[in-house]
């Protein structure tokens, strides 16, 4: 199959590598021209583990290119995959669909024969019709069928969960755009993975009802390990009882600093708006929203408590800034309301991430970057953990505790516990929900 993707963001250029890896012919556009000459050297604009790799491995097999023409991409495509983003507007909490409608305009000036439009940005219910009458109107006579294919990407495993997914939905209006998206996806049929067909609409609705489900689990056990910590229960062990139970599972109950990244809060933001707009209220949603901001806002507390009530002249070690471990992306970071409101009280703030840098010198001003854990634990009164990388899991505890004028630890997401870290010479300690 031809592929056009429109799109080298995270999505787009996951998926466009991914399609190139099943055997298609794929072309990955973007308007940036910088980023286009980045990826034809073979630079990989955002961390995503095994990436480079594997983009590298079907540029040389000749199955995926590079362009900034989305004329010359479209012709003769096959399906045309619209990758853009879709932030929460300004004002209203709603998706802003400008990018995908004016890539939805472009690709039908640039049709050359029939092609399904495929529309895999998150998006709200209704908007793969709107694709269609755009189409419709700049080319009347074009022949197309367009189709939602919602991605269920974790950053961090995004290969994995390209290659070996849990499912793959395909909301479609015809058996011919059905069997072009069949063809797409063969390589996953054939190893038996689920491949849901249904509506548009449902296929829509899917993403953000899966996305707002999940913010719930987060955000539930969240307010669990508050009550948790109130009655003196250890909320791994709730979580662990939990989770045993088939009908819960024991994914995304492990209790932090409350969620972030490019999705969740996002598409709750956007459900919730939907839910208004069509008079049904998603008062989970809007209370999933509302919580897990003051989760984050509680953090700030927590921290502020070990210090004796003011981190005003002190110094914090912070270890992790983006919102998960193995991505550099800082989008609705849990750390992007805790160190400013840290720097802002009048703290010292030393940062250390694997790779949130690049991203974090813009969003996050007045705070020193340092290369280590230890580095940034010299001299500091208190040691956060806010994201949990590898190299945070395996630390010298009794190292990090003797280097700081204040041995005292807010483990934010309970990679060590009261126990160990006390052992180690630590004189204050608290985690969450424990």
């Amino acid at each position: 199959m031809k592929i056009a993707m429109i799109g080298t963001g995270y999505v787009g250029l996951v998926s466009g590598v991914c399609f190139s890896d099943f055997g298609h012919e794929v072309v990955c556009v973007d308007k940036d021209p910088r980023k286009i000459e980045m990826l034809e050297r073979g630079e990989v604009p955002i961390y995503e583990p095994g990436l480079d790799a594997l983009m590298a491995k079907n540029v040389a097999a000749g199955r995926l290119r590079f362009t900034g023409d989305l004329k010359a991409a479209v012709d003769g495509a096959d399906a045309v995959f619209i990758a853009v983003g879709t932030p929460t507007r300004r004002g209203d909490g709603h998706a802003d669909l400008t990018y995908v409608m004016a890539a939805a305009e472009e690709i039908a000036a640039a049709l050359t024969g029939y092609a399904v439009i495929v529309t895999k940005s998150t998006v709200p219910v209704g908007t793969n019709k709107q694709v269609a009458g755009v189409i419709r109107r700049v080319r009347p006579e074009a022949e197309f069928d367009v189709a939602s294919n919602p991605e269920f990407l974790r950053e961090g495993a995004a290969i994995d969960d390209f290659m070996r997914p849990d499912r793959v939905v395909v909301g479609v209006q015809g058996e011919r755009a059905k069997a072009v998206m069949a063809d797409i996806y063969r390589p996953l049929f054939l190893r038996e993975f689920p491949v849901v067909y249904t509506d548009l609409e449902s296929a829509e609705m899917i993403k953000y009802a899966a996305n707002a489900f999940l913010a719930a689990k987060i955000t539930f056990i969240n307010e669990i390990a508050a009550l948790c910590e109130k009655v003196g229960a250890d909320v791994k062990d709730v979580a662990k009882g939990m989770g045993l139970d088939g009908r819960i599972g024991n994914k995304s109950l492990h209790a932090g600093p409350g969620y972030g990244g490019s999705c969740f809060p996002k598409d709750t933001r956007a459900l919730a708006r939907i839910g208004q707009d069509h008079a049904v209220p998603m008062q989970i949603t809007e209370a999933v929203i509302k919580v897990n901001e003051e989760i984050k806002r509680r953090m700030i507390d927590r921290i502020v408590d070990l210090c004796e009530g003011s981190v005003n002249g002190k110094t914090v070690a912070v270890l992790g800034v983006t919102f998960k471990p193995n991505t550099d992306d800082m989008r609705e970071a849990p750390s992007l309301t805790i160190v400013p409101a840290l720097v802002g009280a009048g703290a010292k703030v030393r940062v250390v991430d694997p790779q949130g840098r690049k991203e974090g010198e813009a969003l996050l001003p007045g705070v020193k970057w340092v290369d280590d854990a230890y580095q940034a634990a010299q001299g500091a009164h208190v040691l956060v953990i806010l994201t949990e990388w590898n190299e945070f899991r395996a630390l010298d505890l009794g190292k990090l505790a003797k280097q700081m004028a204040v041995p005292a630890m807010a483990d934010l997401r309970n990679i060590y516990g009261a126990k160990d870290a006390t052992k180690a010479g630590f004189t204050a300690y608290t985690g969450v929900g424990r």
